[in-house]
């Protein structure tokens, strides 16, 4: 579908209109509908679920105030996901500069609640063991995107965990599509050359 085509019929053309008009009722509509995807794009580029809400609320906020000025050049969603990207990229940056500046050690105690241990009775849902190595193995893929440069990590998360099309994301990074494809392609051997060295042969 042609871009012109694609805007023509943009399904959010009314809720916006009211929006502008101060209509609250419409834009809540709006974070009904997009908010869970949102979230899954920040969560996917920071990797943190605190991080992530704050994240998708700014966006919201930073739509609210900006919806009068968002002028249709391309589709209210794309408008919105383009916020979330960007604002998760700065979120990056500034995770990146906080991480570089704390040291950990791994003499460091285990923070708990109380000092006590608590007895754990048997159960038939997976063995702490079990869920440790599940949670590794997650840790681990998360390690590897967390790993990317930004621009290499945008492309991964819209196409291939988000599933926007490359109209979608030229849009949104505005970037043209072969730049879209190249990063990708860069993205995905990084990935696999990163899960390869800490999970061995794929």
């Amino acid at each position: 579908m042609k871009r012109e085509e694609r805007l023509a019929t943009d399904e959010d053309a009314e809720a916006v209109s009211l929006c502008k008009e101060g209509n609250v009722d419409a834009f809540e509509s709006l974070v009904g509908k997009y908010q869970k995807k949102m979230f899954n794009i920040a969560y996917r580029m920071i990797g943190n679920y605190a991080d992530a809400c704050e994240i998708v609320q700014d966006t919201f906020v930073s739509a609210y105030k900006g919806v009068k000025n968002f002028e249709g050049k391309a589709r209210f969603s794309t408008w919105l996901y383009t916020i979330v990207v960007n604002l998760s990229r700065n979120r990056l940056n500034q995770l990146k500069i906080q991480r570089s500046r704390e040291a950990f050690s791994i003499d460091d105690p285990v923070g708990a609640d109380d000092a006590e241990v608590k007895r754990e009775t048997a159960s038939d849902e997976p063995s702490i063991l079990e869920r440790l190595e599940k949670k590794d193995v997650q840790q681990k893929v998360q390690g590897c995107i967390d790993t990317l440069d930004n621009e290499f990590k945008e492309v991964l998360v819209l196409r291939d965990i988000q599933g926007f099309s490359y109209d979608e994301i030229t849009d949104m990074l505005k970037i043209p599509e072969g730049t879209v494809k190249s990063r990708l392609f860069r993205a995905r051997e990084a990935l696999k050359d990163c899960l390869k060295k800490v999970m061995g042969k794929l």
